[in-house]
């Protein structure tokens, strides 16, 4: 049980709960991450946690180069839309943009989308985008997009999306849930709901060997925007890069985190004023997408995806273009960062979704586990 008085989303789910006595998982984490994103401070040393984009420039760099081959290898179309789901402070599609400039072709075809909810996020992009070459837009939602050919960039999107959580009884599955202890001040607990009549949607193989007392997590919103793209991708040219953190297969286990201020903080304290993720089920995803219609490519270590691009050579590069000692130890600290093992290197996934009729992605080639 944990206290979340004058919090962003403690208003919100004060009454909610004295009208509804229990709301999923899913509802509680989604109306927290509303409020939280809202604020437009998550991001950052003075945030609560650090995004590749934020550590090197090199990492938008790399990925506004590998949009540059995928829209080659898609015939070079005019009116390519460039889009990134959970932009950030926009500094990946700022890097991405200024490296994409080495191919000007590139630059005369293509509109950028960004998909942003949150207005004070909104500000802050365009701002880190106002001197931007190309034409810059933002939607509130995915299926918003421009009918035309897209390459989406999500960096650490899904991670944020709604889960839920099932435990494993004797009796079939039980849904986590919150409820409210106290309104004033707010206290809230989880509960479980009873056994379910059946299994719950998006359950996996592996999910079905959980032993009792094993939980298991889904995101149906996850699935929503993966077969969306899928069922895009089978009309018109399109790529979709995720980048985000999970394991390489599906499995039982509870994966719910909180943090502030980059360390760990506890999941019901503070509605709206912590981050709150989850691990990607990127088995899961990858067979929602294959079934909608799209060619999905083998999983790979963001390690080894950003290591093929070139991250390594574009270290160098940058330290050889410096003399302060102090920069050359930072470029070096921010490649071990991504590309460590036991930093971002192995536990980050990258996912690649693309038309069937496309060549296979760039960067694909590496360990996926």
């Amino acid at each position: 049980m944990s206290t979340g008085t004058n919090t962003p989303a403690g208003d919100s789910l004060r009454a909610l709960l004295e009208q509804a006595r229990e709301i999923p998982v899913e509802t509680w984490m989604g109306l927290c991450a509303q409020a939280y994103y809202a604020r437009g401070t998550a991001i950052g040393a003075r945030g609560d946690f650090i995004t590749a984009p934020e550590c090197t420039q090199i990492f938008g760099e790399l990925l506004g180069l590998w949009a540059v081959v995928v829209w080659q290898s898609m015939g070079s179309p005019a009116g390519l839309i460039l889009a990134e789901a959970g932009p950030g402070r926009g500094t990946l599609m700022r890097d991405a943009l200024r490296a994409s400039r080495l191919v000007p072709a590139f630059g005369a075809a293509v509109s950028v989308a960004l998909v942003e909810t949150s207005p004070a996020l909104r500000r802050q992009q365009e701002q880190a985008l106002a001197d931007s070459p190309v034409p810059v837009r933002w939607f509130d939602r995915l299926e918003d997009l421009p009918d035309a050919p897209l390459i989406l960039l999500a960096n650490e999107f899904l991670d944020a999306l709604p889960i839920r959580q099932y435990q494993r009884s004797a009796d079939g599955w039980c849904e986590r849930r919150v409820r409210m202890e106290s309104p004033d001040p707010l206290r809230l607990a989880f509960c479980l709901s009873p056994p379910l009549a059946g299994d719950p949607p998006f359950l996996q193989p592996a999910h079905r060997k959980a032993q009792p007392g094993e939980w298991v997590e889904t995101c149906p919103a996850a699935h929503a925007v993966v077969e969306a793209l899928a069922r895009r991708f089978a009309t018109r040219p399109g790529a979709a890069l995720f980048l985000d953190y999970g394991p390489a297969a599906s499995a039982p286990g509870d994966s719910l985190q909180a943090l502030k201020g980059h360390a760990y903080a506890p999941l019901l304290d503070e509605p709206g004023a912590v981050d709150l993720t989850a691990h990607v089920d990127f088995q899961a995803l990858a067979h929602t997408a294959r079934a909608a219609g799209a060619g999905v490519e083998p999983l790979v270590r963001q390690g080894a995806f950003l290591t093929s691009l070139g991250l390594l050579e574009r270290a160098r590069a940058l330290q050889a273009g410096t003399a302060d000692e102090s920069q050359k130890l930072a470029i070096a600290d921010a490649v071990r960062r991504l590309v460590d093992p036991l930093q971002m290197g192995s536990l980050f996934k990258v996912m690649g979704m693309r038309s069937e009729g496309l060549a296979p992605l760039p960067g694909f080639s590496g360990p996926a586990g």
